[in-house]
């Protein structure tokens, strides 16, 4: 299989890099800057990316490279932040620019491989502060910006290429052609990475890793878990467990309609375990969105070994983007926010070698293609994604009954809405948010002091990074009116306009 190593200094547009190349049919993984030579070679990858980043390469703790990935004979294409460090490590000049080049900017060139097929100028996107004033000594500088700051340097014979833009965003007009140029014209990959190859190769490993020994796996009725338990299912047939921990922050009515799918629609061994009472009764008088993660995840844990009993192996839905977010680019990393498929006891599991994670490659969007190879219903597949914690963490301080009560119904008619409107599956997420506050409002001709509902809606393509969404204010209305009208407690609803980043798409 060919592939492509992304060496991933921090920039938040990494994931796209590796989306880009996968979309042309290529599979690229991401490794942090300290990845060796030597690992490299085993890789045997035919090109590297170097990513872009926030940091100078001048900067205290600014993350490098080895030099020797340059040797290895393989073809580097390094982009903004990679352009400027492989010409500081190849003894070229870099420098502060005196003003940031940020957005849009038109890149002027001449002919080269990277660029084939395209006519000069070309609008591309840029996004940084310092500046390649001098290339290293091989480079030629073949590609400026209309204010004369290089855009493009190349080394031929060496097959080393750099460029100050960000071609992975939409923003640069063709910039999916240089990828495609640097892929199949310099670094000759060939479009081998498909689901259906995917398919067979992971559910022949889970076969041979498992062989005539037991699986238990965690489903939620969620896409990757249900996509997991179907992979796992075809795989291992009746050495699989499923069990669904209904912790009592499900949505409206979804406990039973999640377990009758599971069940009767797809037929998977699944069990319910109804410890909803556990799992409330612990966060009484908790408001620490890391506490409540802590010990939903601990309480979960507790109930699923203690109904698993004893079992070879435990299955998880771990995406990709997981993944990456436990691996540091630049030292320790800065935990956002605690992943439940990394608690101790999963991590001496993993230690024993009993963990399968075969989705573990894979973003959102092509565990929804694996899904379809699988013949899973459309409803399953394009279910939003809805967190582990669940409306815990969409309650805003301490969780309690009524507040859950209050937050279901509006959600129930948030999403009513959506879908009656025809965008439920063109939407990454749409959900309610039970804030802590009280306001004044006028109903009946009586003074309220209520609570108050916020609405969020994203687009997003992995959940990487997201923009909200602009509703049509007749739907904004609607939702608005009804939940006022309908949830007893709510006189106030607001519309959240924030996008990741800065923000995230949960509020907590």
């Amino acid at each position: 299989m060919n592939q492509i190593v992304i060496i991933d200094f921090g920039s938040q547009y990494s994931h796209l890099i590796a989306r880009r190349i996968r979309e042309s049919q290529v599979y690229a993984q991401l490794e942090p800057p300290d990845i060796s030579p030597e690992r490299l070679k085993a890789i045997n990858p035919r090109g590297i990316i170097l990513s872009g980043g926030p940091a100078s390469v001048y900067g205290d703790g600014a993350p490098h490279c080895s030099p020797e990935i340059f040797r290895l004979g393989i073809p580097v294409l390094g982009v903004c932040y990679g352009m400027q460090l492989m010409s500081h490590l190849l003894d070229g000049k870099v420098v502060r620019s005196e003003r940031r080049e940020y957005g849009h900017a038109l890149l002027d060139f001449g002919d080269n491989k990277l660029v084939r097929g395209l006519v000069s100028p070309q609008q591309v996107w840029m996004s940084h502060g310092d500046v390649v004033e001098q290339v290293p000594s091989g480079f030629c500088l073949v590609g400026k910006t209309k204010d004369g700051l290089a855009g493009i340097i190349v080394n031929e014979a060496q097959r080393l290429y750099g460029i100050q833009f960000h071609p992975e965003v939409v923003h640069t007009e063709n910039g999916i052609t240089i990828i495609r140029n640097f892929l199949f014209d310099i670094c000759g990959c060939t479009p081998d990475w498909t689901m259906d190859d995917y398919h067979q190769r992971i559910t022949e490993e889970i076969r041979r890793t498992v062989g005539d020994r037991s699986v238990v796996c965690g489903i939620s009725g969620g896409v990757d878990s249900t996509v997991l338990g179907k992979l796992l299912h075809e795989a291992v047939g009746e050495r699989l467990r499923c069990i669904f921990v209904d912790n009592g922050f499900l949505r409206k009515n979804e406990g039973e309609q999640v377990y009758k799918r599971l069940k009767a629609g797809l037929g998977l061994p699944v069990e319910l375990v109804d410890a909803s009472e556990q799992f409330l009764s612990a966060l009484q008088g908790v408001d620490d969105p890391e506490e409540k993660r802590r010990r939903i995840g601990q309480i979960f844990v507790d109930v699923f070994f203690k109904t698993a009993g004893n079992f070879d192996f435990l299955a998880q839905g771990t995406l990709y983007p997981d993944v990456i977010e436990s691996v540091s680019t630049r030292g320790p990393s800065a935990t956002i926010k605690t992943h439940h498929n990394r608690v101790q006891a999963i991590l001496d599991l993993i230690a024993q070698g009993r963990v399968l994670e075969p989705l573990r490659e894979l973003y959102k969007d092509e565990v929804r293609i694996l899904g379809e190879r699988m013949g899973l219903p459309k409803e399953m597949l394009w279910r939003q994604p809805f967190p582990g914690p669940g409306l815990a963490i969409r309650i805003l301080g301490p969780v309690c009954r009524e507040y859950l009560d209050r937050l279901r119904e509006a959600d129930h008619i948030l999403v009513d809405e959506i879908k009656r409107a025809g965008l439920y599956e063109k939407l990454w997420q749409s959900f309610a948010v039970f804030l802590p506050v009280r306001s004044v409002g006028v109903m009946g001709d009586e003074r309220t002091y209520e609570q108050v509902i916020a609405i969020r809606a994203v687009e997003s393509k992995d959940g990487m990074t997201a923009d909200w969404v602009r509703l049509p204010y007749e739907i904004l209305g609607r939702v608005s009116n009804r939940i006022i009208n309908e949830v007893k407690g709510i006189n106030r609803v607001v519309y959240d306009l924030s996008s990741k980043p800065p923000s995230t798409i949960e509020w907590e």
